[in-house]
């Protein structure tokens, strides 16, 4: 981003309430200059290809690709664009995750205007970013780290106990309902517990995470 330039952004999320609405709000502060948007993450790929916008503010659960194979394929055709991540996912791992991949702002749904804004502007210059909601379990997370608190030599320690639990059953065949009834979770849970492995494990599809699973030894009868 040029010296005196405002931040030209692309808006990458599959709930069009939200993505207009963001739009508007954004636009109408004539602090930023949205360029596009895009409704899951290979629309959002092609369009900052194509546009080059200084940040992509993009959502981690999208159809067809998630947020964070979004994130790598960015950069690894357009490095000088920023990614900050806006999303409903708080937990330690999601934000590790998500800067592992190379995003360098996270936000969650609930940040305001002014957050949001103060991110972008982060994000075009280079910086990185976490919401104020984000920073004390982000540096808690590393401060267990640091102190040996958390779990070592067990595979994808990126995964929650209960994700793994669920990705053991995955590996293992078993369908989204007789992984619920297994595990006495109701049906919205497990789409949920499944959703965030494959956007941990960043496949695509289930096939990709149980042979993944399979290769670490989870699922074999």
């Amino acid at each position: 981003m040029s010296a005196g330039s405002i931040p030209r952004v692309l808006l990458a999320d599959d709930h069009p309430v939200y993505r207009d609405g963001l739009r508007l709000m954004l636009s109408s502060t004539g602090q930023v200059e949205v360029v596009g948007t895009a409704a899951d993450g290979h629309e959002a790929v092609a369009r900052a290809l194509d546009l080059r916008p200084d940040v992509v503010v993009l959502d981690l659960q999208m159809p067809g690709l998630d947020g964070l194979s979004a994130t790598e394929r960015i950069l690894a055709d357009a490095p000088d664009t920023g990614v900050l991540v806006l999303s409903m996912h708080e937990d330690d791992d999601t934000v590790l995750a998500a800067m592992r991949a190379g995003a360098r702002g996270y936000l969650l749904k609930g940040a305001d205007q002014t957050e949001i804004l103060r991110a972008i502007t982060a994000v075009a210059g280079g910086e990185i970013i976490f919401g104020q909601a984000l920073a004390t379990r982000v540096s808690g997370y590393f401060s267990r780290l640091a102190h040996g608190g958390l779990t070592h030599g067990e595979p994808f320690p990126q995964l929650t106990p209960r994700e793994r639990e669920v990705l053991e059953l995955i590996a293992a065949g078993l369908s989204n309902s007789e992984i619920a009834e297994r595990l006495f979770l109701s049906p919205k849970t497990v789409r949920n517990n499944v959703s965030n492995v494959f956007a941990k494990l960043q496949v695509n599809d289930r096939a990709q995470a149980i042979v993944q699973a399979r290769e670490a030894g989870l699922g074999r009868r």
